[in-house]
């Protein structure tokens, strides 16, 4: 597959059962909620991985097979799809075999048979959308689950699913040649606006011990796109004043661990599910860099209410880098 295994790939470390409640739970203005239950000891574990549609190509069957391996190993509960899940330009309509071809029969191991939490990407976005978020996918496959933008629920930890696309200007104004299916999404400025009062107020409401976000575009990267600055602009800000943990993201095609420089936040990218870009690499804006890695790969995270640990693997299943960080508890009084 794709000669691409990148057994050369170069590492940069800076520093030390299927139960899914579709019930939908009326929450902060548009946002769905889905509850997803957690282990019996009350703990989590979850795969997270992007950009990864290849029809197995690019060694993307090889991800999967060790994705299926640790998964089997953690005992995981979900999937999350960081987005671009379709390529080169999402799927066709409803009934397009890529759905298959790329997700169905690759994504095949027992540990990977879970709830698979989907957002889209720019990539997707070239297609036809509505076919992604059609119920019609979840008849084919019970896995998928595709929203513009939704919360999970779960005890310890909710997610929060963002439609980050539409922030990025470029998109609308050069498109490269590329056709977007804007459907959905009458004015850029309305949309925007309306998901971060959505997102603001859930997140604000939240009492999870953990709080992720998850989005498409990264918010810091030395990767080949960078930085978003419709993101560093907009939502940033209110990630940090609403005390997030973590943001979880894909797009550009590599691992990597960033720290932010005036909050804890974490920016995790996991965006190497198949084609990776073996040396495209940032020589400026290093700062809080703990990790990075340009093969290809995918991430765990494991979550107990005082600990969270996170790990990134490469195409053949090997342990890269593990972060931990604890959380104290406070007793009522």
């Amino acid at each position: 597959m794709g000669g691409d295994l990148c057994s050369r790939a170069m590492a940069l470390v800076v520093g030390a059962g299927l139960v899914l409640v579709l019930a939908l739970v009326s929450v902060h203005a548009e946002l769905q909620r889905f509850e997803q239950p957690v282990k019996p000891d009350g703990s989590l574990s979850f795969l997270v991985v992007g950009d990864w549609g290849r029809r197995g190509d690019f060694n993307q069957s090889q991800v999967a097979l060790q994705m299926g391996r640790i998964g089997e190993e953690l005992d995981i509960d979900f999937v999350v799809s960081t987005g671009d899940n379709f390529y080169d330009n999402g799927l066709t309509g409803e009934l397009d075999p890529a759905f298959e071809e790329s997700f169905t029969n690759i994504y095949t191991a027992k540990s990977l048979q879970k709830q698979w939490y989907s957002v889209l990407g720019n990539h997707d976005y070239r297609g036809d959308v509505e076919a992604q978020l059609s119920p019609v996918l979840r008849r084919i496959d019970t896995r998928w689950l595709c929203l513009r933008s939704f919360i999970v629920n779960a005890e310890l930890v909710e997610i929060f699913f963002l439609d980050t696309t539409p922030f990025v200007l470029s998109y609308f104004t050069d498109s490269e040649g590329h056709t977007y299916d804007w459907r959905g999404i009458k004015t850029r400025r309305t949309y925007i606006a309306n998901l971060l009062k959505d997102v603001e107020s859930a997140l604000k409401a939240s009492t999870a011990q953990w709080k992720i976000v998850v989005g498409h575009h990264a918010i810091r990267s030395i990767s080949h796109h960078g930085d978003t600055k419709e993101l560093i602009k907009h939502l940033l800000p209110i990630l940090r004043a609403n005390t997030v943990n973590f943001y979880m993201n894909g797009h550009d095609h590599c691992l990597e661990h960033i720290r932010d420089s005036e909050s804890p936040i974490q920016f995790l990218t996991s965006g190497a599910g198949s084609k990776a870009w073996r040396g495209d690499i940032k020589q400026t804006n290093r700062g809080n860099v703990s990790f990075f890695y340009d093969g290809q790969g995918f991430m765990s995270v494991r979550l107990t209410r005082s600990n969270a640990e996170i790990v990134f693997y490469d195409v053949f299943g090997e342990a890269l880098y593990t972060w931990n960080v604890s959380k104290q508890l406070h007793s009522a009084i």
